[in-house]
């Protein structure tokens, strides 16, 4: 009984978030705030980004952006968009090739010079025109002349024979004015910063350029093939910024094509369809000096094309985004400012009052899981914002408050805790889930559903004699990934070290209840080794109790990712108690009305685990003092 009391004494007082908090700036409202003008000085947390995003724009460098959706990876493109300078953009046009009618020709002159030149060739065609115009009348007027001198049927019949025929020569002449009209491809006239064009996703045609089919192909009827190239993205990005995000989505070969226009700077444009009339078409090279700002997450480093970012890192800079930022006074200060940013943004919502930013700063505090640090997800707690500020508009209040930023956070749920919050109810509904009495070999496990959602993950074990003579298995069910498969054979190094005699005679079954999304990580370790634990020693496990954390082969709980969202989850079951390990309990962070509900115990060791899991009883007692004598638990 007294290394119970001595449990109670330890458990967790998680920080709460009911009290005021210093946001390292005066104000009554985002009213008062100040936005910067400039989006490098919009960005926020991410200083190492936005040095190396200056230095490139300076120098006009290629940049790589690897990080998670949110961070401001697009931001800091358009950002560096800004940055680039203006006086040296240039209008593209395409002519005519009178050699080749193939291959048009390509001319770049200074910005707002292609408008010009355009108009003066029409101008020019128009001169033309009138000459038709003028015959035609000729025509007509001298047959009307012919008819009023001498009327018959003869002479009308003539006439109109002379009239159609000048008609279908009018229609098939020629004429050099009209051929030779030039198209303007990229039109930078009046643009006060660098082009930023968002290549996301974009096909072959758009990002490269294409020429169009053309179906009437003779006779007069075609259209010319200079008036049938469109510009890709690459051409119009021409002394801007060329932002592509997931750059792994793109083919190799676009990959390449791509590589290709970095190195020379310009990139003819041809047909992209082989089916089409347009793939006889290839101009000259297009200009397009652009830099490229390309984006993804980790995975998208080993999909890239080898060369593309190899050309990238050899001319340019690799930058992986930050997800957190240290929780210091200046850094509060920032997510005022974003708070003040977002309102200006969205233009429909109001400002926020001092307590709303508060609540703001708190749920920035919540969503970073890691102690001391502000998440720099910011697109979702931007979400949070304009989710608060539509709640304030619904209600007429002409600033938003605190009360409207706590009910956004419930209504804007992502779909994984709204699923997250199904499954617990509907396990709880039918029994999978139980929160009370004791069961041996059963036990509460927690896991996590996206980033923030946690849920209940019930977990059971049994002991058979081994099927086989030779040597027994731990046989798991349930969808488990690789890292969890690994977890579970490292929990048998901890049976047999402490059980001091051959388990080989026995088959071990786990099984993860309904685990129809799947189990991946290796948090559920210390909720398997508690199962199989009590299976072998039949020792009952308290079904208030639910718990979370890995295991090394050593016996020692090593720290795991989402804390808070696996014990609000736990929280929402109906469970008293929660273990956690020792390396995360200031992760924890909770509302006051849910940490009331809860108690939290950190551990360290296996048997720490087992003390506050297994029911009471001369079993237990033994069965931690040979856990303690045999393991090496000298923490």
């Amino acid at each position: 009984m007294g290394d119970d009391e001595k449990i109670k004494r330890e458990a967790l007082a998680p920080r709460e978030y009911g009290e005021s908090l210093e946001l390292g700036i005066e104000f009554t409202t985002t009213e008062e705030i100040e936005v910067p003008e400039k989006l490098i000085d919009q960005v926020i947390g991410q200083e190492h980004a936005v040095e190396v995003i200056k230095t490139a724009a300076n120098q006009k460098r290629h940049v790589l952006l690897i990080g998670e959706p949110g961070t401001g990876k697009s931001m800091l493109g358009q950002a560096m968009a800004e940055l680039l300078p203006t006086e040296t953009l240039e209008d593209i046009l395409v002519f005519p090739n009178p050699e080749d009618e193939n291959m048009p020709r390509i001319k770049t002159v200074p910005a707002c010079q292609g408008r010009r030149i355009v108009e003066k060739y029409r101008e020019k065609a128009k001169s033309q025109e009138s000459v038709k115009s003028y015959i035609l009348l000729f025509v007509m007027f001298t047959v009307m002349l012919a008819l009023f001198i001498e009327f018959s049927a003869t002479t009308l019949l003539m006439g109109l024979f002379v009239v159609i025929l000048t008609i279908m020569a009018l229609s098939n002449m020629r004429l050099k004015s009209t051929v030779l009209v030039p198209k303007l491809l990229v039109d930078n006239c009046g643009r006060t910063k660098a082009p930023f064009i968002d290549a996301t996703g974009a096909h072959a045609g758009a990002l490269l350029g294409d020429v169009r089919h053309d179906p009437f192909q003779s006779g007069g009827l075609g259209t010319p093939a200079h008036e049938r190239v469109e510009p890709g993205m690459i051409h119009r990005a021409h002394k801007g910024v060329l932002f592509i995000d997931e750059i792994a989505t793109l083919s190799l070969k676009m990959q390449q094509s791509l590589l290709t226009a970095m190195q020379e700077k310009k990139f003819p444009i041809t047909g992209q369809s082989e089916m089409s009339s347009g793939a006889m078409v290839r101009t000259e090279p297009v200009p397009c000096d652009f830099v490229l700002v390309a984006a993804g997450n980790l995975d998208t480093v080993d999909k890239m094309h080898p060369a593309l970012r190899s050309r990238i890192r050899g001319y340019g800079y690799e930058v992986y985004m930050r997800t957190t930022m240290p929780d210091t006074i200046e850094n509060r200060r920032k997510l005022v400012q974003f708070v003040a940013q977002e309102v200006k943004r969205d233009g429909k919502i109001p400002h926020f009052t001092k307590e709303a930013v508060e609540e703001i700063v708190r749920e920035a505090q919540k969503r970073a899981g890691r102690k001391g640090h502000l998440t720099l997800r910011l697109r979702d707690l931007g979400g949070i914002v304009r989710a608060a500020g539509d709640i304030a508009v619904k209600k007429g209040k002409k600033y938003v408050e605190r009360e409207d930023v706590i009910e956004a956070v419930k209504m804007a749920k992502p779909l994984e805790k709204q699923l997250a919050d199904w499954y617990i109810e509907r396990k709880k509904e039918y029994q999978v889930i139980k929160t009370e009495g004791s069961e041996i070999g059963r036990v509460n496990g927690l896991a996590v559903i996206g980033e923030q959602s946690g849920i209940v993950l019930p977990i059971e074990a049994v002991v058979a004699p081994a099927a086989s003579k030779e040597e027994g298995k731990i046989i798991v069910t349930g969808k488990l990934g690789e890292i969890a498969k690994e977890a579970v054979q490292n929990v048998s190094a901890i049976i047999k070290r402490y059980k001091g005699e051959d388990i080989s005679r026995y088959d071990i079954h786990v099984q993860f209840l309904q685990t129809y999304e799947g189990v991946e990580g290796d948090s559920a370790s210390i909720s398997v080794a508690t199962a199989v634990i009590s299976a072998l020693e039949e020792i009952p496990i308290r079904q208030d109790v639910a718990m979370t954390g890995s295991l090394s082969v050593r016996g020692e709980v090593l720290p795991i990712g989402g804390a808070t969202p696996k014990i609000e989850a736990a929280i929402e079951a109906g469970i008293k108690t929660v273990i956690i390990p020792k390396s995360n309990e200031k992760d924890v962070f909770l509302s006051k009305d849910k940490a009331e509900k809860i108690q939290i115990f950190p551990v360290e060791t296996i048997d720490e685990v087992l003390e506050i899991a297994l029911e009471e009883s001369e079993k237990k007692r033994e069965l931690l003092r040979r856990i303690r004598e045999t393991l090496p638990l000298s923490l």
